[in-house]
């Protein structure tokens, strides 16, 4: 048997305070998240409510089916920037009639649910998804159009929006639109651009310019309706497809092209439970990341049956190898044991990855790493050229990727271990989570010996005040813009998640991965021996 015998103690005090800190680090997160859900707040949420409309998450709600989860993805989008936290757009992944859909929400809470350069970001993001993952795309519409103040940062990019669409079309994966309000200017294009298209009555308005800019532009009197109305669309331009009483009506409506898409899907296999707690996974990572811990703990709480085999378990221990099934689905699996990367540990990745890719399973990469090892012995013992064919085979895998940050993710060893820029599926992070391109006292200390090496070479004396001020400034910089509402808000992950919920996200995104055909790489680029 290879179940894994876990040694895990959850009665000792260094479990207690990792436990503690991340519970702590989870309410934060929650107080973030309720902005998002807050939208543009209670006067705006109060008057969409009394023009008797739908709150976008109420509609989502609605439109996917009774008792199934939402995957939000990018739900920080935003955070720490002037725009308000989420980006006026709210996406994710829900089943709806049965078949994992991608779907999209304007937020009319927020300036009218108008396009700020996070909101491109967002879909953006959500569109590289479901084209990847062959979803179809329901795209909830009730916008202004671009937040005009910001065009600058808009216009150019925003034209991939539309792009997007019609390559998800001409992919064969189809696109839905339901239009719950204004769908104005380049937003027009939105339902033009999508296979199905639903629009309500008096109060879908989906035209390129309305009666103002008609009027400036042609001199020409109109009215919304003989502009863009529902009806008009329905019965005159052909442009509505569905015509909805109400905005219940069309997500009814929404729901119907769905089940008759005929969408294949693949049967889902059957899955048995880990042995241990996921109420554990909440005290496994110490709140110092520069202590080690058994990234096995962790394998054994999201894996069936806490049963995995691992590949050269002796070789290269600082990083776990193994074979498993998540949620009934064959995985390999690749997790930082004691954060750095040796040569070894490059290696024994690169044959790893191959293999996965001669057997076409989809590998899983568990973040907790401070980057490749330096030093005179490393470098002369080949570890640039050993770390270079690791990153090769990440890069050219073809298999499914999906990386989870639970710890560092620090250096190359971040792009090792398949990073945003390395296109993995999906890409969350644990509140625990932190990455740069070194730890915050390491690249403060690097700058300091610079200034010192410039101020020798020039002569002058060094300022070790100044030093000591420089340092400690640097050191907030880099720690604040490395922890995981920071990244998330750059979209640098697809969402910051419990750990505890780790074993479901993973698995809804196996079950959506599950609907591709995928198979292994069949060439790599050169590898240095």
């Amino acid at each position: 048997m290879t179940i894994f015998k876990s040694a895990l103690d959850t009665r000792t005090g260094d479990f207690a305070a990792n436990r503690a800190a991340m519970l702590e680090k989870l309410a934060e997160l929650d107080k973030e998240h309720a902005k998002a859900v807050a939208g543009g707040g209670p006067k705006y949420t109060e008057r969409h409510r009394k023009r008797g409309k739908l709150l976008a998450r109420e509609r989502i709600e609605l439109l996917v089916d009774e008792g199934t989860p939402f995957l939000e993805l990018s739900p920080l989008a935003a955070w720490g920037s002037d725009y308000p936290v989420g980006g006026s757009v709210v996406t994710g992944i829900g089943i709806v009639e049965g078949v994992e859909c991608l779907v999209t929400a304007n937020d009319p809470t927020v300036r009218g649910g108008a396009s700020n350069p996070w909101t491109l970001k967002k879909i953006f993001r959500a569109n590289d998804i479901a084209l990847a993952n062959r979803l179809p795309v329901i795209s909830m519409v009730e916008s202004g159009g671009a937040d005009l103040p910001s065009q600058k940062e808009i216009f150019i990019p925003g034209g991939r929006l539309f792009r997007d669409l019609t390559r998800l079309s001409k992919a064969g994966i189809p696109t839905i639109a339901l239009v719950f309000g204004n769908s104005t200017a380049g937003g027009a294009y939105v339902p033009g651009m999508s296979d199905h298209s639903v629009m309500i009555k008096d109060q879908s308005k989906v035209f390129l310019g309305g009666p103002p800019l008609v009027k400036m532009a042609t001199g020409e009197e109109s009215d919304d309706e003989s502009l863009g109305g529902a009806q008009m669309h329905a019965r005159v331009s052909g442009l509505a497809d569905y015509f909805a009483l109400d905005e219940m009506d069309a997500l009814r409506i929404g729901r119907r092209i769905v089940k008759r898409l005929n969408w294949p899907r693949k049967p889902r296999p059957q899955a048995q439970s880990p042995r241990y707690s996921d109420e554990d996974l909440l005290g496994i990572v110490p709140t110092d990341l520069r202590l080690p811990f058994d990234p096995r703990e962790v394998i054994a709480r999201i894996v069936d049956d806490s049963d995995f085999d691992e590949f050269k378990p002796s070789y290269g221990d600082s990083l776990v190898t193994c074979w498993a099934q998540l949620n009934g689905y064959p995985i390999g699996v690749l997790a930082n044991a004691r954060g750095v990367l040796f040569s070894a540990e490059s290696q024994k990745a690169a044959q790893f990855i191959q293999l996965a890719n001669q057997t076409g399973i989809p590998l899983l990469f568990l973040h907790n790493t401070t980057g490749y090892m330096v030093g005179a012995q490393y470098e002369q013992g080949g570890i640039i050229k050993h770390g270079a064919a690791m990153i090769n085979a990440v890069s050219n895998s073809t298999v499914p990727h999906l990386s989870v940050l639970i710890g560092a993710s620090y250096g190359a060893g971040h792009y090792g271990m398949c990073g945003r820029a390395y296109d993995p599926r999906f890409l969350f992070a644990w509140p625990s989570a932190k990455s740069a391109v070194m730890g915050p006292a390491q690249l403060a200390g690097v700058l300091s010996i610079v200034s010192r090496q410039a101020a020798a070479a020039a002569g002058r004396e060094f300022d070790e005040d100044a030093d000591t001020v420089v340092r400690a400034m640097v050191e907030q910089q880099i720690e604040s813009e490395s922890l995981p509402m920071f990244l998330s808000g750059h979209l640098y992950d697809d969402g910051i998640i419990d750990p505890r919920d780790t074993r479901t996200v993973l698995g809804l995104c196996l079950d959506v991965i599950n609907n591709t055909e995928f198979q292994g790489a069949q060439g790599y680029g050169v590898f240095r021996l």
